[in-house]
Parts: C-alpha cells; sequence; structure tokens
C-alpha cells in the first residue's frame, strides 16, 4: 500500500484528504505544523507528500526547501491557498512537483496523487542506493548522508561503471 505524508494546518481539510486518500486504498498520515510533517517527511518513509504553504512553525517552503537540501526526492504536491504566479513558481522552483490551488476538486487531487505516483515508479529504476549513498542516474547527482557530491563527468561515470 502506498504511503501518502499530508501535511495540513486546517483541521477540516486535513481530515477530508485523509479519509479520501483512505477510501482511494492509501495509507495517509496527517500532520497539522511544518515541525511534525518535516519530521515525520524526513524518514522517507512516504510515496507521497502532500504539503500546504501557510503552516505553524515551518512553512510549506522551508520543509520542501529542507528536504530537497537532504536529499529527499519524493514526490511533493503543494495543496494551498496561494494563488498568485509567484508562488506557484517558487514552489516548482524549490523542488515541487505540481501545484494545485484550494478550493480544489477532491477527483483532480486523486488523478494530479495518482499521475505522481506513476511517475516516480518509473524513476525509482533510475535510482541506486547503497548504506548512506544515493546515485540518481538520470539527474547524474550523488547524495552521500544527505549532502550533495559534486563529481567531474569522468568521475560520474567511473561510479556508474562501479554500480
Amino acid at each position: 500500500m502506498q504511503r501518502i505524508l499530508i501535511v495540513e494546518d486546517e483541521q477540516k481539510t486535513g481530515r477530508y484528504l485523509q479519509q479520501g486518500l483512505v477510501e482511494e486504498g492509501y495509507q495517509a498520515d496527517l500532520f497539522n505544523n511544518g515541525r511534525d510533517g518535516l519530521g515525520a517527511a524526513s524518514k522517507g518513509q512516504y510515496d507521497l507528500i502532500i504539503l500546504d504553504v501557510m503552516l505553524p512553525f515551518l512553512d510549506g517552503w522551508q520543509i520542501i526547501s529542507a528536504l530537497r537540501e537532504t536529499g529527499h526526492e519524493e514526490p511533493v504536491l503543494f495543496l494551498t491557498a496561494k494563488d498568485n504566479v509567484r508562488d506557484k513558481v517558487k514552489g516548482l522552483e524549490l523542488g515541487a512537483d505540481d501545484y494545485l490551488i484550494k478550493p480544489f476538486d477532491f477527483t483532480e487531487l486523486v488523478a494530479r496523487v495518482r499521475t505522481l505516483l506513476r511517475r516516480a515508479r518509473s524513476q525509482a529504476a533510475t535510482v541506486c542506493t547503497i548504506a548512506d549513498m544515493t546515485v540518481d542516474m538520470v539527474r547524474r547527482t550523488v547524495i552521500r548522508s544527505g549532502k550533495k557530491i559534486h563529481l567531474t563527468g569522468k568521475e560520474y561515470v567511473l561510479l556508474e561503471l562501479l554500480l
């Protein structure tokens, strides 16, 4: 069963999302503040993260930045009331895979979730993890102990051959 993390501070919206996703066959965990959401996401046990921007303690921008800086590549869907183009661009540039504006239609959300999970499954074969090192063969990036390692082209090709 695929696991989805929901980080949403509005109780009613969070419960609605959680219940709907469970009914769709997903395991959905809900956290209502940024600090707890980041803690859960950092464990890397989720296939997808649905993230609000305006959260107590840490906002969604800070959460996705922290996750991407430490090598977390799980798909992130921003679900937020922040509807101006600048915010959408910011979210996508920080590493979000999708951005949906509230209010939203649940069937559209589920379609986007399925698409992101399908894409993530097809990309999984392009990522190799050994101990604390992750090599992304498509992006040509190497992360070790949560830190990005910069390699020259030749170093990267050699590493790929050794894998």
